[in-house]
């Protein structure tokens, strides 16, 4: 009996027919929403005989494979006996650069639908018709072919024999898959105290297609206890693929080494992480256009080769192994990576691969995010991540540039950015003294203006010149283009404020509540599990991220005996007032906590700049400890560096001074004697500014305490993680000192972990 292999019409062509080059200058930047608004204005001029949507499917058979291919053409036209099926494309582009063939992969869609009609419905021939329509112009483009049954089936059957050796290997990949999930063992010899519910929680709501909200403390072993439970739900076929969501690069390794872990004891699993395109380049500069770049050169070309080489022959499919192979086969290794993701079984990257309407992956087609659940890592930060993937800002000096660039060159796109740019000056002007400006409203004047730079703008790039004015003009074109993306989204939890220093301005459409778009991104997916060790309070939480009456939610208390953990309040201000008379007493508590208590230390502050002073108070004692502090803007060697220096089983002490909210606060597991002590200094406040307060009066307006969704909850949750670096196992032993008078308040006591309200006041 043949395998049966479910693809998708769209999925099918675009492997098999996708050719040419990458041009990130001209991605198709109309979001789902203006594609389906584009193809439902086509769709009313239709007559009342025609149908639009039809749902099509057939059946091939080949080599041992039984693919069903199915679909959805957006028109079926009937007219003198004569059918059409129509494919409607929208575009950002200007028609004029649209020629019949330009795109084959259309065609190829288009007249997979045409054959499996024919073939229902005994036609001897049928017209292809594929219409482009100009989302901003709505004008519209029209190509039209005939094909016979023959020709269709033909190429249908010739499509399918290039789809075959990729639906080989997948067949007996998921074949090796399930057989070794089923034989995969629970990769530790004990579940840790917790672990084991949180596994099965995450296992029922997969089940159940529900999602989770799970506070669980750190050192559980949260990365096990979610990926685990995900690889046992695709060997029972409730899952094809999992999403591993993070927000930082080192909690990314920790989801690797999970992987690994659980591959060395048998599992079969394709496992692609995606890495930034800045990291993944080969080149010295990041432009991906054929003329500069040898790897975006014919990409399409050679891509699908390149997949089944790594696929047939690669597991854990990270950064260093897709650049091999990428360097291998002359590709582009971000695209490269992209590419992988989608035939992947696991999916480690950012949250924005998912989340962020300007970024995420998608060609994940609605069929295949209801076989995928997304696992997300450290969820507390997807308030401020969810607030920034939904706004957008541009600065006014942008576009001033490109006026002046191009005067006398292009007269019209000079006049384009002009305008833009003096509608920026008119903000300035209304600002007055405050320097800043807050409106409900969209800035809708503006979304028109930027709407006719970037038609001008798209005239002038296609000319092709090289050059740092066509650069400039390239990265003004995406502000542009990504304003107007979130100008679609602006609703009643926006609001659009001005800020200008001199003589720069700068607009942003801010998004203050991001849990309905979070929603609404999410959706479409089997399961959500949202995880952190801090979802404190709770409340605060749901309400942010977008929590249903229907979801479920677990909160699991530290497994750790009290008596791991001392625990001291020092209370003194931290406040920005006080900051000048209580570094010297802090800078000796440091010394005196350190001495007295040996080992390593981490010392986290609400700024470098009190972090700086501190640390210099801190060498004027001129104590025996070894220091080190760090920087802003670190590589990932000197991070590494700054990790390192912890090690188990040294005989001095090592105070390493870093500030919360860091690299250093999340995510970083220093395990038994590498970390004996962690010094917090001060409440983790925000800095206060424009956007924190208009973050304040938005919530107060809808009476809720503004001050604590804008400062307090998101502070407090800084110094949750920067403690939470100590106690990481059953063995583990230290000491936390809070720095701040507000410790011993009843509103911040309210907000402690039990483990931590069993304190000594310094």
């Amino acid at each position: 009996m043949p395998d049966i292999v479910k693809v998708s019409v769209r999925g099918l062509v675009e492997y098999v027919y996708r050719s040419g080059s990458i041009d990130s200058r001209f991605r198709s930047v109309s979001t789902m929403t203006e594609g389906t608004k584009a193809h439902q204005k086509i769709q009313k001029t239709y007559a009342d005989n025609d149908q639009k949507e039809v749902f099509v499917q057939t059946e091939v058979v080949r080599d041992q494979l039984a693919f069903v291919i199915e679909g959805r053409c957006d028109g079926l036209l009937f007219s003198e006996g004569n059918v059409t099926v129509e494919e409607i494309k929208s575009t950002s582009r200007d028609l004029q650069w649209i020629e019949e063939d330009t795109y084959p992969v259309h065609w190829a869609q288009a007249k997979v639908y045409a054959c499996i009609y024919a073939a229902d419905h005994d036609l001897d021939s049928m017209d292809v018709q594929l219409t482009y329509m100009q989302v901003e112009t709505e004008e519209k483009k029209r190509f039209k072919k005939t094909f016979t049954q023959s020709e269709l089936s033909d190429f249908l059957t010739e499509t399918v024999d290039k789809y075959v050796p990729y639906a080989q290997l997948m067949v007996h990949h998921r074949q090796e898959r399930d057989r070794s999930i089923r034989e995969l063992p629970f990769p530790f010899d004990t579940y840790r105290e917790g672990q084991r519910k949180l596994a099965g929680a995450v296992y029922t709501t997969i089940m159940e297609e529900k999602n989770l909200f799970a506070q669980a403390p750190t050192g559980i072993g949260k990365t096990m206890s979610t990926m685990f439970p995900a690889v046992k739900a695709i060997g029972e076929n409730l899952l094809q693929r999992f999403f591993y969501l993070t927000a930082k690069t080192i909690t990314r390794e920790a989801a690797e080494e999970a992987l690994m872990l659980m591959q060395k004891k048998g599992l079969q699993l394709h496992t692609v992480t995606l890495t930034a395109k800045e990291k993944m380049c080969l080149k010295d500069k990041t432009i991906c256009q054929k003329d500069y770049c040898e790897f975006a050169e014919g990409y399409y070309d050679r891509v699908n080769g390149a997949v089944l080489d790594i696929l047939a022959n690669e597991t854990v499919i990270h950064r260093s192994v897709i650049q091999k192979y990428a360097l291998k086969h002359r590709l582009c290794p971000f695209e490269f990576s992209l590419d992988l993701a989608y035939g992947a079984d696991a999916v480690i990257c950012d949250y924005n691969y998912v989340f962020d309407p300007r970024v995420s992956l998608k060609r994940f087609f609605e069929e295949q995010k209801k076989q995928s659940a997304l696992l997300i890592d450290e969820a507390h930060n997807l308030v401020d991540r969810g607030r920034s993937m939904f706004s957008a800002e541009l600065y006014k000096s942008a576009f001033l540039q490109v006026s002046r660039e191009f005067k006398g060159r292009n007269s019209e796109l000079q006049k384009a950015a002009k305008a833009v740019n003096d509608f920026g000056l008119a903000l300035k002007k209304q600002c007055g003294e405050e320097r800043s400006l807050v409106k409900e409203e969209m800035p809708e004047e503006l979304i028109e203006l930027l709407e006719h730079f970037v038609v001008t703008a798209e005239s002038e790039l296609l000319r092709q010149e090289e050059g740092e004015s066509q650069q400039l003009l390239l990265d003004t074109y995406f502000t542009a283009q990504s304003f107007i993306r979130i100008s679609k989204l602006y609703d009643e939890r926006y609001v659009t404020y001005v800020e200008y220093v001199r003589s720069e301005v700068k607009i942003k459409m801010f998004c203050l509540d991001p849990s309905v778009l979070l929603q609404q991104m999410s959706k479409g997916y089997r399961s959500s599990i949202y995880f952190s060790a801090t979802f404190t309070p709770i409340d605060y939480y749901k309400d942010m991220i977008g929590f249903r009456e229907d979801d479920y939610a677990l909160a699991i208390p530290s497994p750790f005996d009290p008596e791991q953990l001392e625990v001291y309040i020092q209370p003194l201000s931290t406040r920005y007032r006080d900051r000048e008379s209580t570094k010297e007493p802090i800078a000796e508590m440091i010394a005196s906590v350190t001495g007295k208590n040996k080992g390593n230390f981490l010392v986290f502050f609400p700024s470098y700049q009190y972090m700086n002073d501190v640390y210099e108070q801190f060498q004027n004692l001129d104590v025996a400890e070894q220091s080190i502090v760090q920087s802003p803007g670190m590589t990932e060697e000197e991070r590494e560096g700054f990790l390192q220096s912890f090690q188990a089983g040294t005989d001095g002490t090592l105070v390493g001074f870093a500030v919360m909210g860091g690299i250093f606060s999340e995510g970083v597991d220093l395990v038994g004697d590498r970390l004996n002590g962690v010094i917090v200094v001060g409440v983790g406040l925000p800095q206060l500014g424009l956007e924190r307060n208009i973050i304040k009066d938005y919530f107060s307006s809808r009476r809720k305490n503004g001050y604590n969704y804008s400062y307090v909850f998101p502070g407090i949750n800084k110094v949750l993680q920067a403690g939470g670096r100590l106690i990481r196992s059953e063995s583990d032993h230290g000491v936390i000192v809070l720095v701040d008078d507000r410790f011993l308040t009843r509103q911040y006591q309210s907000l402690l972990p039990i483990e931590w309200k069993h304190f000594t006041v310094i």
